[in-house]
């Protein structure tokens, strides 16, 4: 290869690094809608290649059926998410003053148990300026989730319409020979898949458990707290701590001994213990993926892709253990054993 070509391969590679960059800061608050689009389209790409190939029906009306799909399956649960939590949003601008008295009876409580009193100076103007503030970000979240969706449908639809000649050209571009890529397509789709099927079932469940728990130990706002505990179960660690730990000081503060020592037992025996079972079990038998990649698989992605990370985390650390295997197999090979004796 002459000068004058090493100049012009490794100034094109220049540029389109560079081109990536600027596009890549610029697209990035639309990341979450973009890998929700990948998302869905990993999904479908199956039921879109029966509609076309065997039923050959039009690419564009497949297209459109699964956009029918994606929006009954997931659109509609979002947004009742999200109306509840505009709704409970809404409470706390639109009527503070019950905002405030929760907040005085709760501190009386534990002004009267502890001898601390939380409202001691400017507190109490504190925890209202600071309320407000975590409602304006929430109303923000909500309105960037709305854009996201937006761009989803686009992105999918289109993906939907390119199938295999977009995956084609993309496999293409993968730096690997005919078996690895096929090992990394497969290992995509079945994470993502595993991913994007089984934490939504795995939060619906513990949901479900964690209301049980509040109903039968007499807590009020059974469902806000259950779609609460549902959202927490994604986040690592904690997980549905967060919501039932609260709720299990706010029965101790009233006096509901029983009640309170009930719902600790419950949450932690059970609530959180069907956690791990669950995860274990789904990650197993759709991806065989270890729960430790699902775990810090999360805790690397949320800061990286937002809430979409719980899916991508996942699989940008599965992905860098296989490119690790890759490397190893084709680069590095077998060792022999040393004898430590």
């Amino acid at each position: 290869m002459s000068v004058r070509e090493q100049y012009w391969r490794y100034s094109l590679i220049a540029i389109i690094l560079f081109l990536g960059i600027v596009i890549f800061k610029r697209i990035s608050p639309l990341l979450g809608g973009l890998l929700g689009a990948v998302t869905a389209y990993t999904l479908l790409r199956g039921q879109m290649a029966f509609f076309v190939g065997h039923l050959r029906w039009r690419r564009g009306l497949a297209a459109m059926l699964m956009l029918v799909e994606a929006f009954v399956v997931c659109f509609i649960p979002i947004g009742l998410l999200v109306w509840v939590i505009v709704r409970e949003v809404q409470h706390w601008e639109l009527a503070p003053q019950r905002l405030v008295d929760s907040i005085r009876l709760y501190a009386g409580l534990i002004h009267e148990h502890t001898g601390y009193d939380m409202l001691r100076g400017d507190s109490l103007s504190w925890l209202i300026a600071q309320l407000s503030h975590w409602g304006q970000l929430v109303m923000e979240a909500l309105s960037s989730l709305g854009i996201n969706l937006f761009v989803m449908v686009i992105a999918l639809y289109f993906m939907l319409i390119g199938g295999r000649r977009m995956e084609d050209y993309l496999f293409e571009l993968l730096p690997f020979n005919l078996k690895n890529t096929q090992d990394v397509v497969s290992r995509i789709m079945k994470i993502v898949r595993s991913n994007a099927i089984g934490i939504p079932l795995q939060a619906l469940i513990q949901g479900g458990i964690a209301m049980v728990g509040y109903w039968s130990f007499g807590v009020s706002d059974v469902v806000p707290l259950g779609i609460a505990t549902s959202v927490a179960s994604v986040i690592p660690i904690v997980g549905t701590s967060l919501v039932w730990i609260p709720v299990v000081f706010g029965l101790m503060l009233v006096g509901r001994w029983f009640e309170a020592i009930g719902l600790l037992l419950y949450g932690s025996l059970v609530v959180s213990q069907c956690d791990n079972l669950i995860r274990f079990i789904l990650q197993k038998r759709m991806a065989n993926t270890h729960p430790l990649i699902t775990l810090f698989g999360v805790i690397i992605g949320l800061p990286l892709f937002g809430f979409m990370g719980i899916i991508f985390g996942p699989l940008l650390l599965s992905l860098f253990l296989l490119f690790v295997d890759m490397f190893k197999e084709q680069y590095v090979g077998s060792y022999v054993k040393r004898d430590d004796s």
